[in-house]
């Protein structure tokens, strides 16, 4: 993470507990989901050199590198999910002002674009207005893929659920919290929200994949 934005751990996860030496090596994942005949991408990552999360993330992001090496052009994406609209996780969305992905729907909470402001909302949003489906809560995108509402992070912060497989975006951002979902994170938006949505999501996930662990694939 940028040095404007670290932290020392037990800072960043208030509650938690963590050796003197440890290290928070943050890792940045996408998913792609193929079912029901459908190519769904949950999030786009953190773009390219001239994204909004050039600032303090390592770009440009390989998503599109990574879609290739597995035979995905990026118009064969049906759908886009974006979990929310930090840098980190939707400036991918686009590519030269224009979406990436060119046939995708792309689906956001109402309530993250109540939200956003700023290069998000300029940068990436704005671009994406004639492409967006807009849900509001949870709501079956695809037979057996749904997208949750999982506000805390963000107030339009959502999952897709496929079954008891999970991909949480950033409901569980370290570890530490998988121990003990009640330690929270310093940039949740609310705190106290984002804690009791952790909580029903580990009582009800077989398997995480989360935004970013070190291991793309938790099970629980």
């Amino acid at each position: 993470m940028g040095h404007h934005i670290r932290k020392p751990l037990p800072e960043m996860f208030p509650g938690g507990s963590f050796s003197p030496d440890a290290e928070w090596i943050l890792h940045f994942h996408c998913y792609l989901l193929r079912a029901a005949g459908r190519t769904v991408l949950v999030d786009t990552g953190i773009g390219g050199a001239d994204s909004p999360a050039a600032g303090w993330a390592p770009v440009p992001g390989r998503l599109p590198e990574e879609l290739s090496a597995v035979g995905v052009h990026p118009a064969d994406v049906d759908a886009v999910v974006l979990t929310h609209l930090h840098s980190d996780h939707a400036s991918g969305s686009i590519v030269a002002g224009a979406p990436a992905f060119p046939n995708a729907r792309y689906v956001i909470q109402q309530a993250e674009l109540d939200w956003v402001t700023g290069p998000m909302l300029d940068q990436v949003v704005a671009p994406l207005r004639d492409s967006l489906q807009i849900v509001y809560g949870d709501a079956e995108l695809f037979p057996g893929i749904r997208v949750v509402h999982t506000p805390g992070h963000t107030p339009g912060h959502q999952c897709v659920e496929v079954g008891d497989f999970v991909v949480s975006g950033d409901v569980v951002l370290h570890p530490v919290q998988v121990a003990d979902p009640a330690v929270a994170y310093v940039y949740d938006e609310d705190p106290e929200l984002a804690v009791r949505t952790r909580t029903a999501l580990l009582d009800r996930a077989a398997t995480l994949a989360p935004g970013h662990f070190p291991d793309p694939f938790v099970d629980l």
